[in-house]
């Protein structure tokens, strides 16, 4: 059985439920500044998880890619990958009808026997070797322990001859013969946006899951272990033989300020990760060794003139390139570049460890890109779209790799001076990086190599001062959605500001930026709100803005504590990511009507006088669910 297949297998077995197949949302998520990367199947998800209507109905399901940018360290064991696949299906609602199919929703009785069916008999995995975990319970905010799907998973294992204990302690005692389900507390078994039940603000949605694991026996990777390192060993200890290949999350509590009611609305998700449900169907916890790397895996062979598995070193530097490799591929392919800033910057890191990796496995330089062809080769059945971007991503990999060596060198001349005194300064550290094209992750791991010791909490500290004097500098400029500083441009951002300002005026405070692109021509906007906007409500936002330009405010720039501005209803969003000290821009009328004050550090016109023409608003339309977007232009 290939990869494909069994991802095309769990689809169609999940549509014959009732199911409707989306696609995979990007690994950028659209108008979500919270967050650089789409981290689980979950996360496109939410929104309908929370109540908002999804297009094709209330049974979807998909192969969800993934990028975890947390992970980079600890990939180059047998199981650490930053980029993955979930598979994932949901129900949005219920009851369900007596066959489970076709009906608005479904909960426990349907989701356990589907996703036992299709381990067991879709894909051929040994009941012996599966392990499940369901929620203890927490009597004190009382929620009861999640029985019924204990019961349910012992039902399936009856039906195969195998009597499946239960165990309490497994945590403390190790697993007893016979057990096959275990009871966790919330800490494992329990999932909310904010995590543990204490942590859930009122209003939050959540519910106890239940994990499925695969047993690998005393296989460990490339090598057999007849001991474990730890001891007792329990499905959820990191010992290596255990594997968590699947979660079913069953939505059904809301907290309310006296503890947990019941949902009106009750969902299902549940997420299996494909590769690790690849090593399960091989029985072999090495996923590097599965299908999904065969053909990168080869070309790593030939270039190297290497082995995969003949050496530990050379194994560790395979995975990280083979890791590194497909995500990249997957990165440039739904559109991130190389830079020094937000995914850009996540995408350089793994490119240029790439390089030091490949080196260390005496790949000669300028051959990461045939890498590429690989990868798309893999994955073309499910992402055709990779093979039309199979030449940019080419480019993309070699540029970066032939920029990188151009100042490798020199930087790593610099490094070795700087580590004459086993100690690298906040100063040394960012030079490197500003100077040299050094990540600091790249020096502290070149350091530790070198048994030397890399404060990073001063780096951090120089990082922040270097900012803070970038932005108070008279040539800093907006980088959050201007295609240029040009004057018309300019204008339109200046417009832009103002226009948020009018929508939440008339449409209330909820309204917040989701995402913009202002060029010379027009301003595309994207704002948080769930519903159409009316015509007559868009003709005040223009007459708010044309009303601020004709008045010919004075426009402001001015740093202040973020909590000062907090206080004084400066608007802005998500306050946790802004540093201590914010920029704030302000638009004031000469009889001192504020038209707006918001988190913003530049370009702008001056005054609101300087703006040439009529504000516009074009069109108003849906971007995502609860995001509207429009596009106005100065005419």
């Amino acid at each position: 059985m290939r990869t494909s297949d069994i991802r095309k297998q769990y689809l169609e077995f999940i549509q014959q439920k009732g199911h409707s197949i989306v696609p995979s949302a990007p690994l950028v998520p659209e108008n979500d500044p919270t967050t650089l990367f789409t981290g689980s199947g979950m996360q496109p998800i939410i929104p309908y998880l929370l109540g908002e209507p999804h297009p094709l109905g209330n049974r979807i399901t998909d192969s969800q890619k993934c990028f975890r940018a947390q992970d980079i360290e600890e990939v180059g064991d047998n199981r650490h990958t930053t980029f993955f696949e979930m598979l994932g299906n949901w129900s949005f609602g219920d009851p369900a009808s007596p066959d489970g199919i076709g009906a608005a929703g479904y909960f426990k009785q349907e989701q356990i026997p589907w996703m036992w069916e299709f381990l067991t008999d879709e894909i051929g995995l040994d009941p012996e070797n599966l392990y499940f975990t369901c929620f203890r319970g927490n009597e004190a905010l009382g929620i009861p322990r999640d029985t019924e799907s204990a019961a349910l998973w012992q039902k399936l294992f009856a039906t195969r001859g195998i009597q499946a204990g239960i165990g309490e302690d497994s945590e403390r005692d190790g697993i007893r013969a016979g057990e096959k389900i275990f009871y966790y507390s919330e800490k494992k078994n329990w999932w909310s946006r904010a995590g543990v039940p204490e942590n859930m603000p009122e209003g939050e949605p959540g519910g106890p899951d239940t994990e499925i694991f695969w047993d690998f026996g005393t296989k460990l990777g490339l090598h057999e272990r007849s001991a474990w390192k730890d001891d007792p060993c329990h499905v959820n200890c990191d010992c290596g033989r255990f594997m968590e290949i699947g979660n079913n999350v069953f939505m059904e509590y809301r907290k309310t300020a006296d503890g947990f009611e019941k949902l009106a609305q009750r969902n299902v998700d549940f997420g299996g990760g494909l590769e690790r449900l690849i090593a399960a169907r091989r029985n072999d916890p090495d996923m590097f060794l599965g299908y999904l790397f065969d053909g990168l895996r080869r070309k790593i062979e030939e270039l190297s003139g290497k082995k995969y598995g003949e050496d530990e070193k050379d194994t560790y530097a395979f995975r990280v390139l083979l890791d590194h490799l497909r995500a990249a591929v997957f990165l440039i392919a739904d559109g991130v570049t190389p830079s020094n800033t937000d995914q850009g910057y996540v995408l350089r890191r793994l490119l240029r460890r790439s390089v030091r990796f490949a080196d260390t496995l005496g790949i000669p330089a300028q051959l990461l890109s045939r890498c590429v062809v690989p990868v798309v080769s893999q994955y073309h059945d499910a992402y055709s779209y990779l093979t039309e971007k199979q030449g940019a991503i080419i480019d993309v990999i070699d540029g970066e790799e032939k920029k990188f060596r151009e100042t490798l060198v020199r930087g790593m001349k610099e490094l070795e001076k700087r580590l004459n005194e086993r100690v690298c300064t906040r100063k040394d550290a960012f030079e490197l990086f500003s100077t040299y094209g050094f990540p600091f992750e790249l020096t502290q791991e070149i350091a530790k190599e070198k048994g030397a010791v890399v404060d990073e909490a001063e780096f951090r500290k120089e990082m922040e001062q270097h900012q803070e004097l970038s932005r108070s500098g008279a040539q800093q400029k907006f980088k959050g959605g201007l295609a240029d500083a040009s004057k018309k441009t300019v204008m339109l951002h200046t417009c832009t500001h103002l226009m948020l300002a009018g929508l939440r005026k008339y449409l209330g405070e909820h309204v917040h930026q989701a995402g913009s692109n202002i060029t010379v021509e027009r301003t595309r906007f994207d704002f948080t709100h769930k519903e159409k906007v009316s015509r007559e409500v868009l003709d005040k936002v223009e007459a708010y803005v044309n009303k601020a330009i004709a008045n010919g405010c004075t426009v402001t720039i001015e740093q202040m504590p973020k909590e000062k501005a907090r206080q004084a209803g400066v608007e802005g969003s998500f306050w946790e990511k802004y540093p201590e000290k914010v920029t704030v821009y302000q638009v004031t009328a000469p009889d001192g009507t504020v038209y707006s004050q918001e988190l913003c550090g530049g370009p702008h016109v001056e005054n609101t006088g300087m703006i040439v023409g009529h504000f516009k608003i074009i069109k108003e339309e849906a971007s995502s669910a609860g995001v509207r977007r429009i596009k106005a232009v100065l005419e």
